[in-house]
């Protein structure tokens, strides 16, 4: 899939480990991840992979049974790459990926990216109490 010189591509072969990993150790919500569990994670989710030629400047990934549920997870596009509507075609291309159809729920957490999701149909949880989670912050830190 073509963009303006940019490529989407869910080619396992083309993923760029060390611009991925670079870029998640740096993010909020992995700081200091290490590249195993990146490659872990990738090797468990659909990846997408965003490209200007060969090199890769963006990715997504989303964790899914492909039947009933989807997580998507680690979205970017690397700063010098933002400002032309990348994200947004991501975010479509993943939800009109075939084995992406018929989900009864599609999740992400964010905490700046509100307005970018809630296009594409996201919103806040309908029914926050009955969700519940295992929290580790600081799982990716080493310890002392």
């Amino acid at each position: 899939m073509n963009h303006e010189g940019y490529e989407i591509s869910t080619d396992r072969d083309r993923l760029d480990v060390a611009v991925i990993h670079a870029f998640l150790t740096q993010s909020y919500w992995s700081p200091g991840i290490q590249r195993s569990v990146v490659e872990r994670a990738m090797d468990n989710s659909l990846c997408f992979g965003l490209y200007h030629g060969a090199e890769q400047v963006g990715f997504a990934r989303v964790v899914t049974d492909k039947a009933t549920f989807a997580y998507l997870a680690d979205v970017f596009v690397l700063e010098t790459h933002r400002g032309q509507g990348l994200s947004k075609w991501l975010i479509q291309v993943i939800q009109e990926h075939r084995e992406l159809q018929g989900l009864r729920r599609f999740m992400l957490a964010t905490r700046d990216a509100h307005n970018l999701y809630k296009k594409f149909g996201f919103g806040e949880l309908a029914n926050p109490a009955r969700m519940m989670e295992i929290l580790k912050t600081d799982v990716y830190r080493p310890s002392s």
